[in-house]
């Protein structure tokens, strides 16, 4: 079989659910889940394994609009972390529905040449009559390639975002072996 490699930047607002999304597809914690914002300050990656294919899945910051040079710094660091990624997933935490903080990173995807994933998170704490509203609204501002609906929670559609994840990654050896879930060393995993 062919190796396949590839990396996948996760971006979204703040709570939306990225860093549980990191750790579920890796099945295993590699990153930091708190419900306090900004809790992901550096840009982590995870390694998500489906096949002969691994996914590097980089976990960035909350993007929102920064007011401290802190706050700066971090966004810049969320978009740099989508620099050179074979592929964007943008999450969006669906019972929050696309509040000012979601949409601007939408129509800052854009303008990105790489293929975007939409990922609406938390479908099973949203109202469901809302959910196709919000992914119509959202392909129209950045035209993502494809839209998926799951629970990192419950694992509820992560099958299919796995899979779809992996079909999009290029062919080329892995970059990390078979047993390492992330590029964080052992003592900031611990």
């Amino acid at each position: 079989m062919t190796q396949k490699c590839g990396l996948v930047a996760v971006v979204g607002a703040p709570n939306a659910g990225k860093s549980t999304l990191v750790n579920a597809l890796v099945g295993q914690k590699v990153a930091i889940v708190s419900p306090k914002a900004q809790t992901t300050r550096v840009r982590l990656m995870g390694v998500a394994l489906e096949g002969e294919t691994q996914i590097l899945l980089v976990d960035t910051p909350g993007i929102f609009e920064p007011k401290r040079r802190l706050d700066r710094a971090m966004v810049a660091a969320a978009w740099g972390g989508a620099e050179g990624a074979d592929l964007i997933a943008m999450v969006v935490d669906a019972k929050g529905g696309l509040g000012p903080k979601v949409m601007p990173i939408a129509e800052g995807l854009a303008a990105r040449r790489e293929k975007k994933f939409l990922i609406l998170n938390k479908v099973d704490l949203a109202d469901k009559a809302r959910l196709l509203v919000h992914a119509e609204r959202l392909n129209a501002a950045a035209g993502f390639a494809e839209t998926f609906f799951v629970s990192a929670a419950t694992g509820d559609g992560l099958g299919e975002l796995k899979a779809a994840l992996a079909a999009e990654m290029p062919v080329g050896p892995w970059h990390f072996p078979e047993d390492q879930v992330s590029d964080a060393t052992e003592r900031m995993l611990a």
